[in-house]
């Protein structure tokens, strides 16, 4: 039995110019600059908290918390706008089905979007029931730290080197290393290849039927499973951290 957990904002979920919209209001709202399209888009697949300190450096925690909650309030009204409204990367719901009829894969998630946002899209796009683990921000720390994938193949009992993780950030590639699993990166969301293989993806997919064909040679052993066993990957993990 094998894992495939995939991100979700710009990977399954088109929501990147509805992030960067929300954060523009965030900031604008509370006489701050806006961050612009480029360093929000940077910071996609972080935890909020981690988010804000990259975006706004010289914020104190206070700050950090106030911008937060910020964010919350300020998505749900951007959400609503018709302009903004998340959208699924077309194929990627067909693709995750798919792997979910098949008796040697278990579908998961692990994204830093919250519980509530995550139960908000699935219900909005009929993937409710579809990923059999979910690891969200409020669940565990913030990527690239390894927990979201150690946490989800406990549950669903597979070994790290026996996932793929499916991103399109480097914090994806990242944490994939970090827990000794296999990352595959996607180039429609947030990053283009280079910087996806240098933050160790095993491969990139430029669309849809390139990451199903990727991840079926995976299946098949056709695929370099990870480069890291799980003590590697722990090792880097507390270097990066330290």
């Amino acid at each position: 039995m094998r894992a495939v957990l995939f991100d979700c904002d710009g990977t399954i979920a088109d929501s990147c110019g509805l992030i960067c919209e929300t954060m523009r209001r965030t900031f604008v709202s509370r006489g701050l600059s806006d961050p612009g399209d480029a360093a929000t888009r940077a910071i996609i697949g972080l935890s909020l908290g981690d988010a804000m300190a990259r975006l706004h450096p010289a914020a104190d925690a206070a700050g950090i918390a106030m911008l937060v909650e910020g964010y919350r309030e300020t998505f749900r009204g951007t959400r609503d706008d018709p302009a903004f409204r998340e959208s699924l990367f077309p194929g990627m719901k067909d693709l995750v089905v798919r792997l979910g009829r098949r008796p040697d894969v278990l579908v998961g998630m692990v994204t830093g979007k919250s519980r509530r946002g995550v139960a908000s899209i699935c219900a909005a796009h009929g993937m409710d029931g579809l990923f059999l683990s979910v690891r969200t921000a409020d669940d565990c720390p913030s990527k690239p730290h390894p927990a979201m994938v150690e946490e989800c193949c406990a549950e669903l009992g597979v070994h790290p080197s026996e996932c793929v993780v499916v991103g399109d950030a480097i914090f994806d590639m990242q944490m994939a290393v970090h827990a000794g699993a296999t990352g595959i990166g996607v180039t429609w969301g947030t990053n283009p290849a280079e910087p996806l293989v240098a933050a160790g993806a095993s491969d990139v997919a430029c669309d849809v039927d390139h990451l199903a064909a990727l991840i079926e040679a995976w299946l098949e052993g056709r695929h370099a499973r990870s480069r890291h066993s799980a003590r590697d990957g722990d090792a880097d993990w507390q270097g990066d951290a330290a």
